[in-house]
């Protein structure tokens, strides 16, 4: 089975969908002036909160900051899912998606070569949601680049590796959003990558919400929370 995939969208639709967007820029250039170093900055959030919305609006808006243009990377905890064969070995490729399916190890291991202070470049996985396998070595985070983006649902997991994800953050910001709307957008998304409407539904009752809910209890530790694209507190 495919895991959760992310839809596409355009940089319009993703500045429209988050308004406050110009403050996390501002947030952003402060966090980058305190660090001589790459800055990692973690998007957490349920599955459906519109982590990718927030990421690819960031992006897009920072092209046009003196400060910030040219200087942003993104690698997505996606591309650390274990593969297929390796799934159907553990015994989990019908719980794809949950914490112990994604490499978490070798995300953090990106992640501090992300933050070394000689700043090398760096390679990492991509996710091909087409075929639902992870890519090696598809993105590459450029001497240049002083801050990386990555979202992703288990930041703020606090167990087992995933302590080890969440210490290489320098901040997280943590998407929230209405259950329902989010569950239909989650249905919405697995139909566009291939499922019939009832097993879609099926998926996201039994695999999506689980994963949610146990997302849900880490927003509290998060720097910055944001409903449906507005800050609604931030620390």
């Amino acid at each position: 089975m495919n895991s959760p995939t992310s839809r596409p969208m355009n940089s319009d639709d993703a500045l429209h969908e988050v308004p406050d967007v110009g403050l996390l820029l501002d947030r952003l250039e402060r966090l980058r002036e305190a660090h001589d170093r790459r800055v990692v900055l973690g998007v957490a959030g349920s599955p459906g909160a519109g982590k990718t919305s927030l990421v690819v609006a960031v992006l897009a808006a920072a092209a046009s900051r003196p400060a910030l243009a040219g200087r942003l990377a993104h690698v997505p905890m996606d591309g650390f899912h274990l593969t297929n064969a390796e799934l159907d070995r553990l015994g989990r490729r019908d719980r794809k998606g949950a914490p112990d399916t994604f490499d978490a190890p070798g995300y953090a291991a990106v992640l501090a070569a992300v933050r070394d202070p000689a700043r090398p470049v760096v390679t990492a996985p991509s996710f091909d949601h087409a075929v639902g396998e992870p890519v090696p070595d598809a993105l590459v985070v450029p001497a240049s680049a002083d801050i990386v983006l990555t979202e992703g649902n288990y930041l703020l997991l606090d167990d087992g590796p995933w302590r080890a994800v969440r210490a290489l953050l320098d901040e997280v910001w943590f998407c929230g959003l209405g259950d329902d709307v989010r569950r239909e957008r989650l249905v919405a998304r697995h139909v566009e990558a291939g499922r019939d409407a009832v097993d879609a539904a099926e998926w996201v009752h039994r695999s999506d919400e689980a994963n949610a809910r146990l997302v849900a209890r880490t927003g509290d530790q998060a720097d910055v929370l944001l409903v449906d694209g507005r800050v609604v507190s931030a620390r």
